[in-house]
């Protein structure tokens, strides 16, 4: 017997059955009070934070990138396309921080709302791509002071897309502001400790270029400030150079990128009899492992400053 020939109500059991095997799961039922909770997809893992932090139980987060992941050079998985595809709001940096999804992304936002939150920081804020003029360095993170616009532009979101939340997103926000103005106290309070002299920040690329603005250190990186630039045998030798003749004894590997680098800038200045040690990991474009407290944009900036702080007032 075909589908015409059943008795109505059988046909619309039928076609209601149907209709809900085709309709994409969006995201699972708030244990309070039933109300569906959003379906949030953040690319990286600093962005997540900030929305679980403001949305609290009203948003389901899922991280595209994990610890350890590179955003510059990251490319979509299956499992991701569908991930976005399910999701009610999508979130990233913008800034061409995450370059490789941007066609990805544009094609989505056609869609379903595709917010790039780090782009609603004023551009007075921001500073140049020194290797492309017509870019913003996208590190803005690594600023508290920075990341207060990103949380900002969050709740500005989540609240245009669940307007009955404002409350709660609202109250957030605010709880969160203030971990951030306390955690930029914090950090300012430890690196001040460091001796003028030996303020300077080596690392693997230019990721730290708005911590160095913010308190007051010069920053060298070996690439620039996406890590698919090349490091040149000459900005290599530049470095070495650097190292030794200003004495500089500590310079910083990243959780998310290639240590080779910074390990021949080592073997360079070895080799012209001035020792450098590694003086830490740093988390630059990806935080720790979840449940840790690296795995927290608060424990992320907390540890790199203590990691620095240490390094460089040591003998």
């Amino acid at each position: 017997m075909t589908s015409r020939n059943l008795p109505f109500q059988h046909r619309r059991r039928l076609l209601l059955a149907l209709a809900g095997a085709c309709m994409p799961v969006t995201a699972p039922l708030a244990a309070a009070g039933g109300a569906r909770r959003l379906n949030v997809v953040a690319t990286t893992g600093m962005l997540g934070d900030a929305i679980r932090q403001i949305a609290g139980e009203r948003a389901t987060v899922t991280d595209l990138m994990g610890p350890g992941v590179d955003p510059h050079t990251y490319r979509q998985t299956r499992s991701d396309i569908a991930r976005l595809t399910r999701a009610d709001l999508v979130v990233h940096h913008g800034l061409r921080l995450e370059a490789q999804l941007d066609k990805l992304l544009q094609d989505l936002g056609r869609r379903k709302p595709v917010v790039a939150l780090a782009e609603a920081i004023p551009k007075a804020h921001l500073l140049t791509d020194e290797a492309h003029a017509e870019h913003f360095d996208p590190h803005v993170w690594m600023d508290p002071g920075l990341w207060r616009f990103v949380a900002e532009a969050a709740r500005d979101t989540l609240v245009r897309l669940d307007p009955e939340g404002r409350s709660a997103y609202e109250a957030g926000t605010t709880r969160y502001l203030a971990e951030l103005a306390a955690l930029d106290q914090r950090c300012k309070v430890l690196l001040s400790r460091v001796p003028p002299e030996h303020r300077v920040l080596v690392t693997a690329h230019d990721a730290f270029r708005y911590f160095g603005r913010a308190n007051g250190y010069e920053v060298l990186g070996i690439q620039g400030v996406s890590t698919e630039s090349e490091a040149g045998l000459r900005r290599v030798e530049e470095l070495v150079d650097t190292l030794v003749r200003r004495r500089i004894t500590a310079i910083f590997v990243e959780t998310s990128v290639s240590d080779q680098n910074i390990r021949a800038l080592i073997e360079g200045a070895a080799a012209r009899g001035h020792k450098v040690r590694i003086g830490g990991e740093l988390y630059s474009d990806a935080m720790g492992a979840p449940g840790t407290r690296e795995g927290t944009y608060i424990g992320m900036i907390e540890h790199n400053a203590a990691t620095i702080a240490q390094a460089l007032t040591a003998p």
